[in-house]
């Protein structure tokens, strides 16, 4: 302690000990104490806001609570429940929330890296509803109904998958107004993706059937039911299934109620862990892409990366259900395992052709910016009727080439820069109705793969 209290008056008052025995106080001196008290106010304002935004989204405490609290009421049930709550067997780890009402953290269950991800935005507003654990009992898990036959439920199943998807702006987490039209950003976890009217729903529906009957004795419960039925609400969830055979999107592990395990969250993510989640809006895109840059891995895994990324833009255009567009194209949901393989980030930016074109077809409009879903998804404006289009104006492939100039041409090889530049120059004028894209699309994305597996395939890094 004697120490510290020494360490503390060398740097605060020794600067001024020699200026005040000659009666004066040297102009460098008074800098030096300056920026000394500078750093400890700016710090102590980041240890401040640290604190207070960490009390405030990440509060895995709760989901625990509540989430256990309805298992030992027999109201849900899962395959990780006697592990969560009686074992103490999932443990969080490091809090990765960036909204109160979606929980994320990572963890470690059956000696695997998992993520854990649970919503709690109801729990969250104690003002609101006094008695938010009875809430989430009487409305989150009101469905299925006692006496609910395994054919009821699943054509409740199959009816929801395609209806369309709840898209008013209560549901959707409003960010603005342009013009008095509102600009919604619908990845909020109430708002459900529903995929449309395709002939594979019915495999899925079995999928998920099966997936219910977790504890494998040929028939679903009413709390095994519940769950599911929870599960279905949460966007991501429903794309985590829908997008499974995929190579590039994380695997589902375990679930209880509406809490679920996917596979360890992908490197990448650099300011999940170098910027806290205050302060990431405040970081201009510019450094953003620096950032990225200095922290992210050597020019020839981030091309294997930008390789996987290409062949997760084909898997999302008609794979089994349907066509997914990507509607928040950012580097935050580039990441990748430890082999350098892509896997996408956060599926709660990907949205179904369906869900998309439901929200825009119809809505009132002024210009075409008036006409967005999510960030970066943007249908034309029918100025003489004043109303969106379903379509989009920009496919996945153009955004994401984009986001790959700032990627790849930073540190690429000499001999490659040229020819890379104008491949993804051309890729990113790709234009038109993202329906109506198909051929060119093709041939552009098989151009690009192609030049960058040349530069890597002889190599360590392939």
């Amino acid at each position: 302690m004697r120490r510290l209290r020494r360490l503390v008056h060398l740097v605060l008052l020794c600067p001024f000990s020699k200026g005040l025995q000659q009666g004066r106080l040297p102009g460098l001196r008074v800098k030096y104490v300056l920026l000394v008290w500078l750093g400890i106010f700016v710090g102590s304002w980041m240890v401040y806001v640290h604190y207070s935004s960490y009390s405030e989204l990440c509060r895995g405490h709760v989901c625990q609570v509540v989430i256990c609290d309805q298992y030992r009421k027999g109201i849900i049930s899962g395959s990780v429940c006697q592990d969560l709550c009686e074992l103490q067997k999932v443990e969080w780890r490091t809090c990765l929330s960036s909204s109160p009402g979606q929980q994320v953290y990572s963890g470690l269950w059956q000696n695997k890296e998992v993520t854990i991800k649970c919503g709690i935005e109801e729990a969250l507003n104690s003002k609101a509803w006094p008695d938010a654990v009875l809430r989430r009992e009487l409305v989150l898990f009101e469905k299925p109904t006692r006496g609910t036959s395994i054919k009821e439920f699943q054509e409740m199943i199959l009816g929801f998958l395609k209806r369309p998807g709840q898209t008013q702006s209560v549901l959707c987490q409003p960010r603005g107004v342009h013009q008095g039209v509102l600009l919604c950003l619908p990845f909020g976890p109430k708002c459900q993706a529903n995929l449309g009217d395709l002939p594979s729903l019915p495999t899925l529906v079995d999928q998920i059937l099966l997936m219910a009957d977790f504890n494998k004795d040929s028939r679903v419960s009413l709390a095994e039911a519940k769950s599911v039925w929870a599960l279905l609400q949460r966007n991501e969830f429903l794309l985590l299934l829908s997008l499974q055979e995929k190579e590039h999107a994380s695997r589902l592990l375990g679930y209880c109620g509406d809490l679920y395990l996917t596979e360890g969250v992908p490197h990448g993510s650099w300011h999940g862990a170098v910027l806290l989640p205050a302060l990431r809006p405040l970081l201009p895109s510019v450094l953003h892409r620096a950032l990225q840059q200095w922290f992210g891995p050597a020019w020839p895994w981030r091309a294997k990366i930008a390789i996987g990324l290409l062949e997760f833009v084909e898997e999302l255009f008609h794979g089994s259900y349907g066509t997914f567009y990507m509607c928040e194209t950012t580097l935050a949901n580039v990441g990748y395992t430890a082999t350098y393989d892509f896997k996408m980030a956060d599926l709660q930016q990907v949205a179904p052709e369906a869900t998309v074109r439901r929200f825009l077809q119809g809505r009132h409009c002024e210009q075409s910016s008036d006409c967005i879903y999510g960030r970066d998804c943007r249908a034309p404006c029918d100025r003489l009727m004043r109303q969106c289009k379903g379509d989009l104006i920009q496919p996945n492939l153009a955004k994401v080439c984009e986001l790959l100039r700032d990627y790849l041409l930073p540190g690429a090889p000499a001999d490659l820069r040229e020819e890379l530049g104008k491949q993804l120059r051309t890729c990113t004028t790709l234009s038109g109705l993202a329906s109506q894209v198909e051929a060119h699309h093709s041939l552009v994305l098989s151009h690009l793969k192609t030049l960058l597996w040349r530069e890597i395939s002889n190599t360590n890094y392939s």
